[in-house]
């Protein structure tokens, strides 16, 4: 006794794998928590970088010398100090995103990171934005005002600055695409 089925070779069956929980909210925040690993590397970089810069010429003698240091300029000095923030900062949120990755679907740690975000997004972007303005004069000079640009005497203090400030807003892009993307989780169901 056996019991035959015929199945035409016309049909196809198709078996679906079952929904992931989470879904592309588990997603999006496995890609948040990966851009803040990147985000703290560019702020901790543009940090350390403008930090360590440094260079002195020496002028006939060793006693009389021009220096060229960060701590000269307090634009440089603000940079330093909001860019360490901001670095110190994305360490911190680095466990709330991690609860975003074990529970996609809440909304709370998202929004107070949304919220965190902005503020220094905007702390990260009025000093990459100072810092660039001295780095363009550092370059270029003012010839209305007689600011010399000193960028022909202190090469290596003006391509240190150059890179932190280059870091740095790679830095606020980076924060601009984490914040669009918990937007985008938090707004759709």
């Amino acid at each position: 006794m056996s019991t035959t089925i015929d199945i035409p070779e016309s049909s196809k069956v198709v078996v679906a794998a079952p929904l992931r929980p989470g879904g592309w909210k588990k997603g999006l925040a496995i890609m948040d928590f990966i851009l803040r690993l990147g985000a703290i590397a560019a702020a901790l970089g543009a940090a350390a970088t403008m930090g360590t810069s440094d260079q002195t010429l020496p002028f006939f003698t060793q006693f009389f010398q021009f220096e060229a240091s960060y701590d000269s300029f307090t634009t440089f000095q603000f940079f330093v100090i909001t860019m360490a923030l901001v670095g110190g900062y994305l360490v911190l949120s680095l466990p709330f995103s991690v609860v975003a990755i074990i529970r996609p679907h809440a909304v709370g740690p998202r929004l107070f990171l949304i919220i965190l975000d902005t503020v220094f997004l905007t702390l990260a972007t009025a000093s990459a934005a100072s810092a660039a303005a001295v780095v363009y004069l550092a370059h270029n000079g003012d010839q209305d005002t007689n600011w010399l640009a000193i960028c022909n005497q202190f090469g290596d203090f003006c391509a240190q600055t150059s890179a932190a400030v280059v870091s740095s807003f790679v830095a606020v892009v980076v924060l601009v695409l984490v914040i669009v993307m918990s937007a985008l989780a938090i707004g759709k169901p």
